[in-house]
């Protein structure tokens, strides 16, 4: 390939841009070596940083270093050499590996700024790999999308070039690399694919590699209209009771969800559970049928793997993890009268606001000018709510307003002495309540925190 034909392709994706900060994995592979030239010439070589890792796994890891800081100094970039240890019991020897590169990577882009991004030199046809590996180890739709050009801070300038074009491109800019003998040896899975499988492929097929990446950007296209049509589905439908606007988008009511058609229901509780967990969860989405059949009445629950487990309770179903211990309740806190105070993750306010009666609005001068105090529920909490005529308990409160048990152990609770004054979106105490008396007023508000993989 025209090497000033692949940097105008490369700079047209967006993925480098000029003095953009980016950090490149260099193994001085030819990838690797094609990609940090590309590098230095559409970001600028003081922009480009380069991360080496040192395995000390074979005879000749210390002349790849070697090539790898040569390399560098010739285009005047800065190198970062990593030589770890592996620990004992690590597990799979090429996770520990991709582990460690992309840690020291994450770790050379802080010195470099928010907006710097980690590039590797993942090819084409590395993408074809990958997509062949994922479709028989991982039975998934996920699996046909591959790697994405952009994923976070994490860019694939080279997914656009075979292996045989970054070859081409090394030798025409005079840059040599240096060849890792393991890549030949069977005993990786990728390295059998690479090495019989895709040859099969092209002997049925001479347009196959291609005909996979096709496949896998329409998908990509196609999974943008699914990921849309799963938030519509969680959008703005969130239990209701306090925190309901930020529960949104990591509950569903159980009927909305057995009404949903097969695959469709499928993906959102793939999302519910990756939202969950933080990370993909494989195969939770073939619970998704179970899931729906969880009983309307009560609290009913049923593990989908990864540690995560669904939630049946009051007719919505969300996901939370699962066998991790209680997260304990925060601890009491005094609020100033005006103030604000951190809550757990929960951040509580107290302004001087218009007399006017509405949630969370205190007459001043009942507060009797002392701090209040915002602590977590407590087992024969009452309150006189805004309008009942008499006390009710939190608890009686908390289930009628559905709010999931997990949830009322960590929702501030505003008392002024021993009574409770407020619990935002459950009630207002009538004691401390606005009247036509009132001539000063206070308003409380908590926003909640963001927890869980929700946003």
């Amino acid at each position: 390939m025209d090497p000033e034909r692949a940097v105008e392709q490369i700079r047209a994706d967006g993925l480098l841009a000029a003095g953009g900060p980016v950090v490149v994995l260099l193994s001085g592979g030819r990838d690797s070596v094609c990609l940090l030239d590309v590098a230095v010439r559409i970001a600028g070589a003081p922009a480009v940083s380069a991360v080496h890792v040192n395995y000390g796994l074979r005879d000749d890891a210390d002349d790849d270093e070697r090539h790898c800081a040569q390399l560098c100094e010739r285009l005047g970039v800065a190198l970062a050499v990593e030589r770890p240890s592996r620990p004992a019991g690590s597990g799979n020897l090429q996770a520990w590996a991709r582990d460690v590169r992309y840690a020291a990577a994450a770790q050379r882009a802080l010195t470099l700024g928010p907006g710097a991004a980690i590039a590797t030199g993942h090819t084409a046809s590395d993408q074809v790999e990958t997509i062949l590996y994922r479709l028989a180890s991982s039975p998934s739709r996920r699996a046909l999308l591959g790697m994405r050009p952009r994923d976070g801070r994490l860019v694939r300038p080279l997914l656009g070039l075979t292996r045989e074009e970054t070859t081409a491109y090394c030798e025409a800019r005079g840059l040599p690399w240096r060849d890792d003998a393991t890549n030949e040896e069977g005993k990786y899975a990728r390295n059998r694919l690479r090495l019989a499988l895709i040859p099969a492929l092209r002997e049925a097929h001479p347009a196959a590699e291609a005909n996979v990446l096709r496949l896998a950007e329409l998908l990509r296209d196609e999974a943008d209209v699914l990921d849309a049509l799963v938030a519509e589905q969680l959008d703005g439908r969130g239990a209701p009771g306090a925190g309901a606007e930020r529960e949104a988008r990591a509950t569903i009511p159980l009927a909305r969800l057995q009404a949903l058609a097969p695959a469709l229901r499928r993906l959102v509780v793939q999302r519910l559970a990756d939202g969950a967990a933080g990370r993909p969860v494989a195969g939770a989405a073939r619970h998704a049928d179970a899931i729906a059949a969880l009983r309307p009445e009560g609290l009913s629950m049923l593990d989908v793997g990864g540690g995560v487990r669904a939630v049946a309770e009051y007719g919505v179903v969300r996901m939370e993890r699962g066998g991790a211990a209680e997260e304990p309740a925060p601890d009491p806190v005094r609020l100033p009268v005006p103030g604000v105070v951190a809550f757990g993750g929960w951040e509580v306010r107290c302004e001087e606001t218009p007399v006017a009666p509405a949630d969370g609005v205190l007459d001043r001068a009942a507060l009797g000018g002392e701090q209040l105090l915002v602590r977590p529920w407590r087992p024969g909490d009452r309150i006189a709510p805004v309008g009942l005529g008499g006390t009710k308990s939190l608890q009686d409160l908390f289930r009628e307003r559905r709010m999931p048990r997990a949830q009322r152990r960590l929702v501030p609770v505003v008392a002024c002495g021993e009574e409770v004054a407020w619990v935002p979106g459950v009630a207002t105490s009538a004691r401390y309540g606005v009247t036509e008396r009132t001539r000063d007023a206070v308003r409380l508000s908590a926003r909640a925190p963001v927890t869980g993989g929700r946003e």
